[in-house]
């Protein structure tokens, strides 16, 4: 999923950037998200070697949070990763669908975008997403496979024109150019125009989620995690960086008539509207794809926590059809919420714009209480080495814990972990912050009212409900 979001999103979403921060903000703003991220998905890596789930943060939680409190962190983790991967699924489906509306307009200068129109066009995305899904058994891994031939052409295919047809503007414009909306600070606008790099870097633990489905998961996910986001991270500094020394009218670009700074890029750098479509429909064509993945790897995580009896309706949604063997339900809630979730742009554009930050939010809140725990034990000494003892449990809740074959060693792995922790607290804080200084009552970043009102509505299910159906993640032994 990440090899096709990296570069797909990392272009895509120039806008947010460039108004705070500008192209040098753009480009140093990736470099620190990636550099963050890796070292976040490097210690997540570790625990996905000690306990491969589909349950990921929160079986994590269970097993590293002290006796007293584990019950309790775990499933408020859980609920923050289900929040988070509804919101990412969201946001990636309406990015579709607006991609598409751009492209509509960069084809049709009379075509006006109506909100109504990309709620539609999600619906679509949506069920296209669903149809794969459903299907998955026999075409997804094919699909899967042609997107990543794609990707790789598709590379080719953006870079070379860019690099070829362009004019290139000086390089002190690219690297020394910060751009601030109103903000006190430049250095305050970089970190507010950050936030669509975290949104491009988020989601790597799709890949955990899937877990359960995958051969020899301690060691291959692990591997697929660090070795996905080291060279996508190139490849997506690499377009970045072409894109933005393509930038010929900077006041254009950020005032785009398809509502996309890199369609506006692309034109101005073929000066053709036809090698724009192309180009930009594969960009859009990843990110569709992106959304397919998505879908699979929150109705997975949904299906985990359902399983252990963590929402409401658990009953229905841990069933799994014995003929495809997917958990169809927790794919028609997920589908279900994404949908509902979407109305919200017919009222105000804006306010669905605040799903991306909390589906940063919701994620990076788990990440940063499971990297917290685990920090905490590898510095007390918590965890050991494995026995290799057959029939020892070890890594649930309770019993011992005992690093996997994938792991960072020694001082090595402190310093990672610390900086994992530092990293996602301060890009944590800056999630809720709106795009400008004083924003009116529309444009205002509501992300922390959503994610407030999520964690009061899994407390109230808990005391109501959910302390007496969940126990914790639920461990199944076999002979």
């Amino acid at each position: 999923m990440l090899t096709k979001q990296d570069c797909a999103d990392g272009i895509s979403l120039l806008d947010i950037g460039l108004m705070n921060g500008g192209p040098a903000g753009l480009i140093y703003g990736f470099i620190v998200v990636w550099i963050g991220s890796l070292a976040v998905f490097s210690s997540l890596s570790e625990l996905v070697s000690m306990a491969p789930t589909a349950g990921g943060q929160y079986h994590w939680v269970s097993m590293l949070a002290p006796p007293s409190s584990q019950k309790f962190f775990s499933y408020i983790t859980g609920w923050l990763t289900v929040c988070g991967w509804q919101g990412t699924l969201a946001s990636a489906a309406f990015l579709s669908a607006t991609l598409i509306q751009g492209l509509a307009v960069l084809n049709n200068i009379e075509y006006i975008s109506q909100p109504y129109q990309a709620t539609l066009l999600f619906w679509a995305v949506i069920m296209f997403a669903v149809f794969m899904n459903a299907i998955g058994g026999t075409l997804l891994p094919k699909f899967e496979g042609f997107i990543l031939i794609l990707h790789i052409l598709g590379f080719s295919a953006i870079l070379i024109p860019l690099i070829v047809l362009g004019d290139h503007q000086d390089p002190s414009k690219v690297f020394g150019r910060f751009l601030n909306s109103n903000w006190p600070t430049q250095g305050l606008s970089f970190m507010v125009g950050i936030t669509g790099s975290l949104f491009v870097f988020v989601g790597a633990d799709g890949a955990i989620h899937m877990s359960e489905e995958i051969q020899n998961a301690p060691i291959v996910v692990p591997w697929a995690i660090v070795f996905t986001y080291f060279f996508n991270g190139i490849l997506g500094l690499g377009i970045m960086i072409a894109t933005l020394f393509c930038i010929s009218d900077l006041e254009a670009v950020l005032e785009p008539p398809s509502g996309f700074a890199f369609i506006e890029i692309f034109q101005q750098a073929t000066y053709s509207t036809a090698g724009t479509t192309i180009m930009a429909s594969i960009i859009t064509i990843m990110q569709l794809a992106a959304t397919v993945s998505i879908l699979t790897a929150a109705s997975r995580q949904l299906w985990s926590f359902a399983r252990d009896r963590g929402v409401p309706g658990w009953r229905m949604l841990e069933k799994v059809d014995q003929r495809t063997t997917i958990p169809i339900w927790s794919v028609v809630a997920t589908t279900t919420i994404s949908c509902l979730l979407s109305l919200i742009n017919l009222g105000s554009s804006t306010a669905f714009d605040d799903i991306i930050s909390i589906a940063v939010a919701g994620l990076y809140s788990s990440y940063l209480v499971t990297l917290s725990l685990l920090l905490y034990r590898r510095c007390t000494g918590g965890i050991g080495l494995s026995s290799g003892a057959p029939g020892t449990l070890t890594n649930t809740a309770g019993a011992q814990l005992t690093w996997g074959p994938w792991r960072l060693p020694g001082l090595y792995g402190i310093i990672v972990n610390g900086f994992a922790c530092a990293y996602l607290t301060t890009a944590f804080f800056f999630t809720f912050w709106p795009d400008t200084r004083a924003p009116s009552a529309k444009d205002m970043n509501y992300s922390s009212l959503m994610l407030g009102g999520t964690i009061l509505l899994s407390v109230v299910y808990y005391l109501v409900r959910g302390r007496s159906d969940y126990s914790g993640p639920i461990v199944e032994l076999t002979r």
